[in-house]
């Protein structure tokens, strides 16, 4: 095996990060109906979910859509409220990680995943039954509300193109 010594990077190029994109469309201002109605379907997707879980589902979706302004707020918004920094660095592993999590959050692990990638044209019965499992009918339907509330934010987020970093949580 050769290995090639490369010239020790300059303090400068240890430091300097990429640029910064710049937002695609402002949503919010040319739509602000749209937006305000995201905003209620957000409140009423939140009401009376475990706030813990709450923020496990919307960073998961966040990190499977590639949605970093997403996984930024959320994140945030999670360890203000008191979230742990293992759990929220484990998530993205979840499945090789389940000793940090509840088995019912694995459960809406499971199907956040499965309704947030569809690319297999359904949701699993086993996942929706091991869901079922571990939550009553109305907390399975705020779960999927959850999911689905979430992956329009996503959407949103990626193809506006909204830029991480800025944000603060309310509770900071």
């Amino acid at each position: 095996m050769t290995t090639t010594t490369q010239p020790a990077a300059s303090p400068a190029e240890k430091t300097a990060h990429a640029h910064e994109h710049a937002p695609r469309l402002a949503l919010a201002e040319l739509l602000p109906e749209y937006y305000r109605a995201m905003v209620r379907l957000e409140t009423a997707a939140a009401k009376d979910v475990d706030p813990t879980l709450y923020h496990l589902i919307k960073i998961r979706a966040s990190q499977v859509n590639h949605c970093a302004f997403c996984i930024d707020m959320h994140t945030k918004d999670a360890l203000a409220e008191g979230e742990t920094v293992e759990r929220i660095v484990q998530l993205s592993a979840w499945e090789e990680s389940r000793h940090f999590y509840t088995e019912r959050e694995l459960a809406a692990l499971a199907l956040t995943e499965s309704v947030t990638v569809l690319t297999d044209g359904f949701v699993p019965d086993e996942v929706y039954a091991r869901a079922a499992a571990h939550f009553d009918e109305l907390e399975l339907a705020r779960v999927i509300a959850a999911i689905t509330t979430i992956n329009a934010w996503n959407r949103i987020g990626v193809t506006t193109r909204m830029t991480p970093g800025h944000y603060t949580p309310r509770s900071a």
